[in-house]
């Protein structure tokens, strides 16, 4: 615990004050000021807080924090002068800053509890039992009618194991598995039938925190199910226990025909029942298709979908089930519910978290897959790397990956709670390129905006800055880049005056630097300066025994972008993938993957050979492409060769667009320019 010194007792003072009696890593000895009267001065007497008219009392006492919130200045320098070297002074301005921030905080907290409450009273108030777990086991939420089914009450059951209240539960198995079980037969202790639907909660970064399960007391349902044959019986009970549900409900029959649908199916999607009744299952669908029919046609439940329903295009998340009776399809159930209110919360907190990506870094060593030498001994010189603060030079082709070691060895810094600024330095014009990262002062030139502007070197400051495509620079940047890593200051543009830096350089390129030295286009001493780290990420090629482990992590983010639910690569479709060269790396197998799952029907599940069948046209250019003759040629001339041959034919299989080649290769446009200026292929392409 740090111990405080407040100097003032006036309203920031006593803002301070407050702040720091409710924190429980701070200890306000003192609080001074020359009125005895001051309100700060009270407050601190009622907190039994050491007072005084004079802070020179306790300047020599042991005092970690001195906040100076008189908003005199010459107070501010003479305990400045006079505080302990390992004491920290903060002024009031900062102070002041501070309070606000929490006071925000405060009432941030404030609507997010407002916010949970409503979300209880929902789920509270639904006919479905919820219990939601975390990962050891422990009941974090029950709702009533949990609490009404097991007939254990919500105080006991939240805190306690989940086997301690329901002892046939699998819901551990879950998180073990991290797969969804839907629609399993269970029993209570006390002899009720439940139907229950076991989720595992999975964050962003894979991690399961926990499982959460949905049931319905079906006992009396079962049991008349059992003894009454009589249809119209049977469907007159279901009615009756569908009707009373807050969530939408809608029953097809086997041919996809409407035969049930509640009350609160009209209030959510405006359709009645002669809308709907006896019509295809499309009928309440504005956007989206139909999941009553994928269901019918898969016999496979579907979850969580996303769609667009009624004439008002009320946007909700479907649940359908199939209906088997006795192994034969007799329908199926859809549930509906109405996430409008929700999905603004969650678009506004993913508007949230980019703004937040902006000023990360997102990935770690633990999102790098690594599982063969290659690879591991790059992961393990990153480790050692980002552990100080030298310059880091990350080579490789382009789609290994160089930006994600970026973004971990960021995170495994000490700077990691600073700024994470990354530049594509081949993506911004040359004429740009040095305003953007030097920044320029007010008047540099038309254009430049009133009181000047920050480069990407100062918004990195006590940070990392990420420059991508290094070798693109040209020699004139590349001075003034060799400044920075030598003196660690920058002149803006226009400007005389050199501004201190404290940034580490984490470079990448997938180009030969020692080539592009030889021909005078990359400077020998700023090479020697990036160079002091250099790790070399090998192409996939090099490392295909991890093609299935990647292949597992890329299809669950596809899902997660395209909305879909494949599981995985059939064995055929992998030793199809094994076998190929993969000029483009590990981007090109997210986009193979990628176009793919495009070409896949909805109730298909795996990738197979017939998904791929691309690949069969692009290895081919890569074949013709080895055909290089290597009589009397030494090793530059030939790769030189092979280069231009692979561009010729790539730019006439995308029948001269320049744009779609460079995306093909994996190179930045202008570096095609370039290749082609020097290959003398200018004149074959058209853009």
């Amino acid at each position: 615990m740090q111990n405080v010194l407040v100097v003032g007792g006036g309203k920031g003072g006593t803002a301070i004050l407050k702040i720091f009696k409710n924190s429980h890593d701070f200890n306000v000895i003192a609080v001074t000021d020359p009125n005895e009267d001051a309100l700060g001065i009270k407050l601190a007497k009622e907190y039994g807080i050491a007072v005084g008219k004079d802070w020179k009392t306790f300047i020599n006492d042991p005092v970690d924090l001195i906040v100076e919130v008189t908003g005199d200045e010459g107070v501010y320098r003479e305990i400045l002068e006079k505080c302990k070297k390992e004491t920290i002074l903060i002024p009031g301005s900062i102070a002041f800053l501070i309070a606000k921030l929490l006071d925000e905080k405060e009432n941030l907290i404030k609507q997010l509890k407002e916010e949970s409450y409503k979300h209880q009273l929902i789920l509270n108030s639904t006919d479905e039992a919820m219990v939601v777990i975390d990962n050891e086991g422990t009941i974090i939420f029950f709702n009533r009618s949990a609490e009404r089914m097991t007939e254990a009450p919500i105080t006991e059951a939240v805190g306690s194991h989940i086997l301690e209240i329901i002892p046939n539960s699998k819901l551990l198995r879950v998180i073990q598995t991290r797969r969804m079980e839907a629609n399993q037969e269970t029993e209570l202790k006390n002899g009720k039938k439940i139907i229950t639907t076991r989720i595992p909660m999975i964050t962003e970064t894979n991690e399961v925190i926990g499982a959460i399960a949905v049931f319905k007391d079906v006992s009396e349902v079962v049991s008349l199910a059992e003894e009454i044959t009589n249809l119209k019986e049977i469907q007159t009970m279901l009615e009756a226990i569908i009707q009373s549900s807050d969530d939408a409900i809608s029953v097809v029959d086997e041919y996809g025909r409407g035969i049930l649908i509640n009350p609160a199916y009209t209030r959510i999607t405006g359709l009645t029942e002669d809308q709907v009744i006896g019509q295809p299952a499309t009928a309440d669908i504005s956007e989206g298709e139909s999941m009553h029919f994928k269901v019918l046609q898969t016999r496979r439940p579907v979850r969580g979908v996303k769609m667009l329903v009624g004439p008002m295009k009320k946007e909700v998340i479907v649940n359908v089930a199939p209906i088997i009776v006795n192994g034969k399809l007799k329908g199926s159930v859809g549930v509906i519910h109405d996430v409008t209110e929700i999905q603004s919360l969650t678009k506004e907190l993913h508007l949230a978290r980019q703004i937040i990506r902006t000023l990360e870094a997102k990935y770690t060593f633990v999102d790098i897959i690594s599982h063969s030498e290659e690879m591991n001994i790059s992961v393990e010189q990153a480790k050692l790397a980002a552990k100080t603060p030298v310059t880091i030079l990350l080579r490789g082709e382009s789609g290994t990956g160089k930006e994600l070691f970026a973004h971990a060895i960021h995170n495994a810094s000490d700077r990691r709670y600073n700024k994470f600024v990354r530049v594509n330095c081949a993506a911004i014009s040359e004429s740009l390129l040095e305003s953007e990262l030097f920044g320029y002062e007010e008047g540099a030139f038309s254009g430049a905006k009133r009181g000047g502007k920050k480069g990407l070197f100062e918004e990195a400051n006590n940070g990392s800055i990420f420059l991508d495509e290094i070798g693109e620079l040209s020699i004139n940047t590349q001075a003034k880049l060799l400044r920075v890593l030598q003196e660690n200051e920058i002149i803006r543009v226009g400007g005389t005056k050199p501004i201190p830096i404290n940034v580490r350089i984490i470079a990448a390129t997938h180009v030969n630097l020692e080539k592009a030295i030889a021909n005078g286009s990359f400077r020998e001493d700023l090479y020697y300066r990036l160079n002091r780290m250099p790790i070399q990420i090998p192409p996939l090629r090099n490392r295909k025994k991890e093609i299935p482990f990647l292949c597992e992590r890329l299809i669950q983010k596809i899902n997660r972008d395209y909305g879909r639910n494949v599981e995985g690569v059939t064995s055929a479709a992998m030793k199809v993938l094994m076998n190929y060269n993969w000029p483009g790396n590990v981007r090109e197998l997210e986009n193979i993957l990628g176009r793919a799952i495009i070409f896949m029907d909805y109730s298909e599940i795996n990738i197979d050979v017939k998904h791929l069948g691309f690949l069969s046209s692009e290895s081919s250019i890569h074949t013709s492409s080895s055909n290089i003759h290597v009589k009397n040629k030494d090793l530059t001339r030939m790769v030189e060769d092979f280069e231009s041959q692979v561009i010729k034919e790539t730019l006439e299989n995308n029948h001269g667009n320049k744009t779609a080649t460079a995306k093909q290769l994996g190179i930045s446009l202008r570096n095609l320019y370039y290749k082609l200026d020097k290959y003398d292929l200018a004149n074959n392409s058209t853009q």
